[in-house]
């Protein structure tokens, strides 16, 4: 399985959304488009159609991360969210997580209720919970229980 799935893109171009010059995301990475940081130089400007071919590139690669961890079938949309969450969090989120051993073992339901677990990030040295990580991992969980 290649494609990632249409409503996956919407997700991360929703919750990511779109700047078309470089700036400095809240970890100190240059990042520019949707949440694109490979390569990202500060004072670079891309396009639109710049944006969508990283974000697809992106997601795929997470995508190919999500294969290689999940041992258990996948429908589309529980490919994609699982790709939102790799993309957003990194595979190594995704290689310790409950959610994974959950969902190798076939708990499906389990594992999409794990998602809310990660909605925190360290904030000025201190761990707090964001709005847009809870409302993020709440789509990414709707769109995993999707058939």
């Amino acid at each position: 399985m290649t494609s990632i799935h249409p409503a996956a893109l919407d997700l991360v171009r929703t919750s990511e959304g779109l700047r078309l010059k470089a700036y400095v995301c809240p970890a100190g990475v240059p990042t520019i488009g949707y949440g694109h940081t490979a390569g990202v130089k500060m004072g670079q400007v891309i396009t639109a159609a710049d944006a969508d071919a990283f974000l697809q590139a992106d997601l795929t690669a997470a995508a190919a991360q999500v294969d290689k961890l999940v041992k258990v079938p996948l429908n589309p949309q529980q490919r994609g969210a699982l790709a939102s969450f790799v993309f957003n969090l990194g595979a190594g989120s995704l290689q310790s997580s409950t959610l994974l051993v959950l969902l190798n073992k076939g708990d499906y339901a389990g594992a999409a209720g794990q998602f809310g677990r990660w909605v925190c990030a360290t904030v000025n040295g201190v761990k707090t919970q964001l709005p847009g990580l809870v409302k993020r991992r709440a789509a990414e969980a709707d769109l995993f229980r999707t058939n």
